[in-house]
């Protein structure tokens, strides 16, 4: 019983932590781009990492599918040159918690980033400072708290994902099979027991990251 609780928590909490190290950083130079450049198709590129927020995640997932399948744009082409296919493997997953949870990361930092003043990177630039320097030295960590929140945001979505990961990884015993995909298998197939004890976790993971993570930011914000 222990053993079926304890591998989809691993496995769990690989994706998430992996999705989130991507979202972290993918998100905030996407999050800067938005908030602080301006360029052609910009409002294009704000509709496409945001769409994931609001479409189901099963389409989301199904777009996965499209596009890493063996006849899929990037999937072909990674087949072709490995012969190795992305769907229905643990890496799958990890795509489907990042594509997922960007959305999260890049709002709320981009939120935090168009807050900070502007007059402050201004000065920067004056002293002699790269417009590189000045973002990370500068603008991020007044914007820390934005950021921070956004990763929280984005591993705990991760952490609960289950539809377009159930699409593009599916449900394999020992191989993808999340705390969440684990809940609804143990549940369907009356296992109470077990889904009780998924559930507890997954919750008790979920209060602990929190906790944690507001605890630093108390910290960091001293």
């Amino acid at each position: 019983m222990l053993e079926d609780a304890w591998i989809p928590l691993l496995i769990t909490l690989k994706v998430a932590v992996l999705s989130t190290a991507f979202v972290a950083v993918l998100g905030i130079l996407i999050s800067y781009a938005l908030a602080r450049r301006e360029f052609r198709g910009k409002w294009l590129a704000d509709i496409i990492v945001t769409l994931p927020l609001v479409l189901p995640p099963t389409v989301t997932g199904y777009l996965l599918v499209f596009l890493l399948g063996k006849n899929g744009i990037i999937g072909q082409t990674i087949f072709e040159l490995t012969g190795w296919s992305l769907l229905f493997t643990w890496h799958a997953a990890v795509i489907a918690a990042f594509v997922v949870s960007l959305p999260l990361m890049v709002k709320t930092t981009a939120s935090a980033i168009s807050a900070v003043d502007r007059e402050l990177e201004y000065a920067a630039y004056t002293l002699g400072h790269s417009e590189l320097e000045t973002m990370l030295f500068v603008t991020l960590p007044l914007a820390k708290k934005g950021i921070l929140a956004g990763i929280v945001l984005s591993f705990a979505r991760a952490v609960g994902e289950f539809g377009a990961t159930l699409m593009v990884a599916g449900n394999i015993p020992g191989k993808t099979n999340t705390m969440s995909l684990s809940i609804y298998t143990a549940f369907q197939s009356g296992n109470d027991a077990l889904a009780n004890i998924l559930v507890i976790t997954l919750v008790v993971v979920s209060l602990l990251s929190m906790a944690l993570t507001a605890r630093f930011v108390d910290r960091w914000s001293v």
